[in-house]
């Protein structure tokens, strides 16, 4: 029986895919709330950082909840553009309702219905477009 000794290369690989992946996101919510701030006449410049945040928070806790547990981050689906825009969309199918009843907890209000379309709607496309480009940037590497 050959014994086979094996060098375990891939995890810091994973590590700073993950973590790429990670910030890639964090950031893509900020600019969606620096968007959504900017368009309604709020402060929304770097001085804003702080309510940009706030703003942000309970969208990206959503994610940063679910994705992983939905396979957001995996990489053999997040290497590919199609395994990697489908996981992103199942993921912030199940994110948006969680960030939105977060906002609602939150500031002790309800959900405008055109708010939570909008959200749904322009996070897709942001988070959806950052991660295709780490997918096809990914996929050219490997």
């Amino acid at each position: 029986m050959a014994v086979t000794q094996r060098t375990d290369t891939q995890a810091p690989r994973n590590i700073g895919r993950i973590a790429t992946l990670a910030v890639g996101d964090v950031i893509t919510f900020l600019i969606f709330s620096a968007i959504g701030r900017g368009s309604h006449a709020e402060a929304a410049g770097f001085a804003a950082l702080p309510q940009i945040i706030e703003t942000a928070a309970p969208f990206m806790l959503g994610w940063l909840i679910v994705a992983p547990i939905a396979g957001a981050y995996r990489a053999d689906l997040t290497s590919t553009p199609r395994g990697m825009l489908g996981r992103t969309a199942l993921a912030w199918l199940i994110a948006w309702p969680i960030g939105l009843g977060l906002r609602a907890l939150i500031r002790q209000s309800g959900i405008p219905l055109t708010f939570a379309g909008i959200t749904f709607v322009t996070v897709l496309v942001m988070i959806g477009l950052w991660r295709l480009a780490f997918a096809l940037v990914a996929k050219r590497r490997s």
